[in-house]
């Protein structure tokens, strides 16, 4: 049994993936499929570090060691631990593959298990997301899907996922809908690099001989920032444009964001986010209709006043071949309808 540090690219020959850093650390991002068993916490991490500034490396180590001591045997204790076999092979990062993650591997291989340590920690994990993500970008044959505001277009491409085709769902790995009301009940956005590291797994997983489904975005998707390199691609690839009528329009928005009116004072607040953009007095109108529920009158005003101006503004400068779209009218953006465009846009 000899140990060795293992690379990023060795991730598949483990049986589990531990992440000892602390859980703040694990909560911003982590290797897809990690546990996080910490060997100090978020609170002890900063005791010994800030021991390490004021005083001596070797009182940090002194305190922090038996910190790591203590928690290692903690984990050791648990459930997950003691049902393990012999022939459990984990491996074990911390943020550059240090002590805290030598520690541990230690003590795993003391009890019999083939622990190994990730050469470089997370940090070579990051940096192969980085990598991945430009490599995969201008590979990627991309179909954009435009439309304005109310073109149910997170709602076609999940369909034509249903149908077998390829899609890259940046709304859904960002958790938002990518505009002023795009934030999602009760989920929060993940972080920048949470988010880049669900997207270079995402990529890994496509076949990129085959055409990729995927929704037209800006720069930002709610405080998420797309990529460079993929924003780039999204920019130049061919371009399919939803044109449905304004009726179907809002038809289809009142029916997914109906649960913007079960709180009002939210609404209200997001509105706010508008401010300087629009007359302060035809704002506070919108506002008004946030706090009464009137959905119809406010969700009509946001297309008509806000949402379809700054498409037209943004769509012909952002992507090169929209003057080249495929365009697809429709009048039904109802369930049966937007199954039914999905076919129309998967058979074309």
């Amino acid at each position: 049994m000899n140990q060795r540090l293992a690379t990023v690219n060795d991730l598949a020959a483990f049986d589990t993936l531990i992440d000892v850093r602390s859980p703040a650390e694990f909560a911003l991002d982590h290797l897809p499929g990690a546990i996080n068993c910490p060997v100090l916490g978020d609170d002890e991490r900063h005791t010994v570090g800030t021991l390490y500034k004021q005083s001596s490396a070797f009182e940090a180590r002194r305190l922090g060691g038996a910190m790591v001591a203590r928690n290692i045997a903690s984990h050791l204790e648990s459930a997950g631990f003691r049902t393990r076999p012999k022939p459990w092979r984990p491996l074990v990062y911390c943020w550059r593959g240090g002590l805290r993650s030598g520690s541990f591997v230690t003590w795993l291989r003391l009890v019999g298990w083939d622990a190994q340590q990730l050469q470089g920690g997370y940090k070579a994990w990051r940096t192969q997301v980085i990598e991945r993500i430009a490599a995969f970008a201008p590979r990627l044959k991309l179909r954009v899907i435009c439309g304005p505001t109310g073109s149910a277009k997170t709602r076609v491409l999940q369909a034509l996922g249903r149908l077998g085709e390829q899609v890259l769902d940046l709304e859904a790995l960002a958790a938002h809908r990518g505009s002023v009301l795009g934030g999602l009940p009760d989920i929060e956005q993940p972080s920048q690099k949470g988010f880049e590291t669900q997207l270079a797994t995402a990529l890994s997983g496509l076949d990129l001989e085959r055409e990729i489904w995927v929704e037209a975005e800006s720069r930002k998707i709610g405080r998420i920032t797309v990529p460079e390199p993929l924003l780039l691609a999204l920019r130049s690839s061919p371009v399919v444009d939803i044109e449905a009528t304004p009726a179907a329009r809002l038809a289809y928005l009142l029916r997914d964001y109906a649960w913007l009116g079960d709180d009002p004072e939210r609404l209200h607040a997001k509105l706010g986010l508008l401010h300087g953009l629009l007359p302060g007095e035809l704002l506070a109108q919108w506002q008004t209709w946030a706090l009464a529920r009137e959905l119809a009158p406010l969700f009509e005003q946001l297309m008509l006043r806000h949402y379809d101006p700054l498409y037209a503004r943004s769509q012909g400068r952002n992507f090169a071949q929209l003057g080249q779209a495929l365009r697809v009218a429709t009048d039904d953006l109802a369930a049966a309808g937007i199954e039914a465009l999905a076919r129309r846009l998967a058979q074309r």
